[in-house]
């Protein structure tokens, strides 16, 4: 990445830093999310050519607070500061921030007071636009050499700037789709005031991957665990274009899939793209640890205890490999380092459902973990992966484990692998799928009476849920119309045996609850 221009974002903890990113992203510009603790060291290894200071839960007003690094502000480079970024920004260069009787939260409208590079060519002075406030403090006394450029019905300065030392901050979040001309004026941060160049692309990062991989792997042989998913199956594509038969896949089916997707992944990477697949069948080994046990938690360990125990073994057969490869995406990157700073020792689950223990002594490959979901898929049609394949829901590592709540049996997963499969079927023939992030059945842990023609039964509930989303952060349920639920709901009344009764979810989701469990 040494060639890119780039951004440096330092985190202070908001749920939503990670847009921030995607719409730096989205221009073709290189950046990375760092810790406010670590942001010195990122800041003279990047050496970028702007800093956006991320929003965050604290309060400038307490004693120990978050702060961004004072060589910063110092160097010279732009910075744009957003909510708490705003907050911080003011308070160490010498204004004022009062709290705890400010609050504004949720749709706001913010009046451009005067013209700024900021909101050239987006706002005009005079004017009023929607944004999106989520604060409790405000800065009430500005720094030296700043200006108010905006101002809202709780915040007089809503929008600041040092045009001399090109220090922009807004109280808002430009980040969020709520501010509909939010990543317009981060374009103008980014590209305009900081002056990065717009050349990061996929294909340009495909070849440097390729070329990184092949000077980390050498002549070694390099193992990757599939879990049947994009992340996985395009981290394989891309080290096999890099290093071909040196990779071996190896596919551990746990029984936990969709209809059919066994086949089909042995099918794309035997058949169409010719890598040395091992697929192991361990759909009775993982059912027997699973028996009995409820709690969702425990379900995760067993899988992930299953799945690490079962890769080892085919990995000893294998013989000979140095590098383990896994689908490591740059939210998992982000997610692994908490608030404090400490790096986590866990594999994420939905890659590889478990940690790597110390006894295998390989080294990682992770050619993904720059990149976020979207990025992913386009990276995979960079490789030539078939739509169908890289277009496909995002599906959890522990696979419809987490689908089914309560106690795991074949008798359960066949029956919700049959109404999963109508209700994606039926979605693909409205000509609905690319419009939804998620889709999915769940089957519930409760029995219902219901009558069907001349005989009563007493079967299982489906749930539904389908999900819209920009990230996989925050979603919101899919309006179908009534009639779509209806006419899918009977085809799995009628044609999955031992279900009655199906509900469509209609509620929406913070981050990290997409699923149901």
């Amino acid at each position: 990445m040494t060639a890119h221009d780039k951004i440096l974002i330092v985190d202070f903890g908001s749920q939503v830093t990670q847009l921030i990113a995607r719409r730096v992203r989205e221009e073709g510009v290189y950046c990375e999310i760092v810790p406010f603790q670590k942001a010195a060291q990122a800041f003279a290894e990047m050496k970028p050519r702007g800093v956006i200071l991320s929003g965050g839960p604290a309060s400038v007003t307490e004693d120990v607070s978050p702060r961004a690094p004072q060589e910063i502000f110092d160097a010279g480079v732009p910075v744009l500061g957003i909510c708490y970024g705003e907050q911080a920004m003011a308070a160490q260069l010498g204004g004022s921030v009062e709290g705890g009787h400010h609050r504004e939260f949720g749709r706001a409208e913010i009046e451009v007071v005067r013209d700024t590079a900021l909101f050239a060519g987006v706002w005009q002075k005079g004017e009023k636009y929607p944004v999106w406030m989520s604060h409790g403090d405000r800065v009430t006394r500005l720094p030296e050499g700043f200006e108010v450029i905006g101002i809202s019905n709780n915040a007089p300065f809503a929008a600041i700037a040092d045009e001399k030392r090109k220090f922009y901050a807004v109280q808002f979040h430009p980040e969020v789709m709520h501010t509909p001309s939010g990543a317009a004026l981060l374009r103008n941060f980014v590209r305009s005031i900081s002056g990065a160049k717009g050349d990061w692309t996929m294909r340009a990062f495909k070849d440097e991957a390729i070329e990184k991989i092949r000077a980390q792997v050498g002549e070694g042989r390099v193992i990757c665990g599939l879990s049947g998913g994009v992340d996985s199956a395009v981290a394989a594509v891309l080290i096999h274009e890099a290093i071909g038969e040196q990779l071996t896949c190896v596919f551990v089916d746990h029984g936990l899939l969709r209809l059919a997707e066994g086949q089909k992944v042995t099918a794309l990477f035997r058949d169409h793209y010719n890598i040395p697949l091992v697929h192991v069948e361990a759909e009775k080994l993982f059912l027997d640890a699973l028996q009995g046990v409820s709690d969702p938690e425990r379900k995760r360990k067993i899988i992930g205890g299953q799945f690490i125990d079962v890769f080892e073994a085919e990995a000893k057969k294998i013989g000979g490999a140095e590098f383990l490869a896994q689908g490591t995406l740059y939210p998992d990157v982000i997610e692994s380092v908490s608030f404090t700073g400490g790096p986590s020792v866990t594999i994420k689950s939905h890659h590889n459902v478990g940690g790597l223990p110390a006894r295998m002594n390989m080294k990682l490959v992770e050619p993904l973990r720059e990149l976020f979901k979207d990025e992913v898929r386009v990276l995979g049609r960079e490789l030539g992966l078939p739509q169908a394949f890289v277009g496909r829901h995002p599906f959890p590592g522990p696979g419809l484990a987490i689908r089914v709540p309560g106690e795991i049996t074949a008798e359960k997963l066949d029956i919700l692998r049959l109404a999963d499969d109508v209700f994606i079927e039926e979605i693909r023939r409205a000509g609905l799928y690319d419009d939804i992030w998620q889709a999915f059945a769940v089957l519930l842990p409760v029995k219902t009476v219901g009558v069907m023609g001349d005989g009563r039964t007493y079967d299982f509930v489906v749930g539904l849920r389908a999900v819209t989303s920009t990230d996989g952060m925050t979603a919101d349920f899919y309006p179908f119309e009534m009639k779509f639920i209806g006419h899918v709901a009977t085809r799995i009344i009628n044609e999955v045996k031992g279900v009655n009764r199906v509900v469509y979810d209609v509620t929406s989701k913070p981050p990290g609850t997409i699923e149901w469990e």
